[in-house]
């Protein structure tokens, strides 16, 4: 069993997004949806549904972007 960053994608009401990706990500994307659905046990969904907890998932493991947003900038 794959050890993934990503738990299930809760169903959530869609959200039309416009984007532009690489043709490899978009491939890596559908591989990684059919890989949590299989280990979730349910049939893979749309791969763009994961952009958005992917990007989460990122920013809240940033050490270096929480460690920024803490620093306040001086007052003028």
């Amino acid at each position: 069993m794959a050890k993934l960053k990503l738990g299930p994608i809760a169903d959530d009401k869609p959200v039309k997004v416009t984007l532009e990706l690489p043709a490899s990500l978009h491939r890596d994307l559908t591989a990684y949806a059919e890989i949590l659905a299989r280990e979730a046990g349910q049939i893979a969904s749309d791969p763009v549904r994961l952009i958005v907890p992917m990007l989460e998932r990122f920013i809240a493991t940033d050490r270096g972007f929480s460690k920024a947003r803490q620093v306040k900038p001086d007052a003028h």
